[in-house]
């Protein structure tokens, strides 16, 4: 299987967790931050590290890893568009194992609501944490970052979009219906 290179790789292989578990740390380079940033849309990654535990379960069948990830982050208001520093702290839980046969083959998948995440899959035997991390930074990151006390203003900027000066579109329904009766 081909692996796809991501911004931030740092693959484990399984046969390599000892039974008791492991813990590792992981931490972004100045480029490997800088090309985060750019696929996340945000202005700049300044720092990014995660402390992890890895442990074999079910007999070494699936693999948990569980850690919190610290990064330093600049993000842009939405209502300034200034640039917003933010430090985002996340802790995770993920399981990984052998991808699924049926989804592999395009089968039907029976999930619920009430049952848990189904295993991330292993690829060639081996657990990307440093993509996974990069994972759990996007989903922690706010969607909508906004300055605090900045407003949107209640007026619009162009003053020809002001509600009372715009013309009404079915003005002239109303002047039809006039006519018609």
């Amino acid at each position: 299987m081909i692996v796809p290179e991501t911004e931030f790789s740092r693959r484990v292989a399984v046969d390599s967790i000892p039974a008791r578990g492991t813990d590792i740390t992981v931490t972004a380079n100045p480029e490997e931050c800088e090309a985060l940033a750019r696929r996340f849309g945000l202005q700049a990654i300044g720092a990014l590290t995660a402390e992890l535990r890895l442990k074999a379960l079910a007999g070494g069948t699936l693999f948990r890893v569980k850690g919190r990830l610290t990064a330093e982050v600049v993000q842009t208001c939405v209502v300034t568009l200034d640039p917003l520093p933010a430090t985002v702290e996340e802790e995770f839980d993920l399981t990984f194992g052998a991808g699924s046969d049926d989804a592999d083959a395009g089968g039907e998948l029976d999930l619920s609501f009430e049952d848990d995440d189904p295993p991330e899959a292993l690829v060639d035997g081996a657990i990307d944490v440093g993509e996974a991390v990069a994972e759990q930074l996007a989903l922690a990151l706010d969607p909508f970052p906004r300055r605090e006390g900045a407003m949107v203003a209640a007026e619009p900027a162009d003053p020809a979009l002001a509600p009372d000066k715009r013309p009404n579109p079915f003005a002239a329904l109303a002047g039809l219906r006039k006519k018609m009766g």
